[in-house]
């Protein structure tokens, strides 16, 4: 597997991963607004237009198919991080993790983890910082990271 950023050829998957991860994991405990937003977040001309911004993304792919994204903005917040349904349990949320984060530019990152995520953030070393609060129906738990004490 190698982890490489995101080409405009990887929009597709990309877009197709992040829906068919978040219909299984995440989707049913929100309001419509909630999936309706994220439906918005998820689109190919959605990660288009964040390719142009400050938003690094990158993508986990094994023998030419895409197996999972994560989008880390401004070099502090990780937007993003989905990896196929079909793929997940192997590592591959982890390696994009830890990629990413060798390209921060400060000592504490953050991510606004949908709830069934929290375990996972937890085991890569996030810790929760704050309450659970919602955003145009998305329900999440913020969380950070101190990258001079975990990596």
């Amino acid at each position: 597997m190698i982890i490489r950023k995101l080409e405009e050829k990887d929009l597709k998957a990309v877009s197709s991963i992040c829906m068919a991860a978040f219909s299984k994991s995440v989707a049913e405990a929100l309001s419509a607004e909630g999936v309706s937003t994220f439906t918005k977040i998820a689109q190919v001309d959605a990660f288009r237009n964040r390719m142009h911004e400050d938003n690094l993304m990158l993508v986990a792919e094994y023998e030419g198919k895409i197996e999972g994204i994560i989008e880390l903005k401004e070099g502090r917040h990780v937007a993003m991080l989905f990896v196929d349904p079909e793929q997940q349990q192997k590592g591959i949320g982890r390696k994009l993790l830890f990629s990413a984060l060798s390209y921060a530019r400060v000592e504490c990152v953050t991510v606004k983890a949908s709830l069934p995520s929290v375990p996972a953030y937890r085991k890569y070393g996030f810790k929760c910082k704050g309450e659970v609060s919602e955003s145009a129906g998305l329900v999440y738990q913020p969380m950070e990271i101190e990258l001079s004490i975990s990596i």
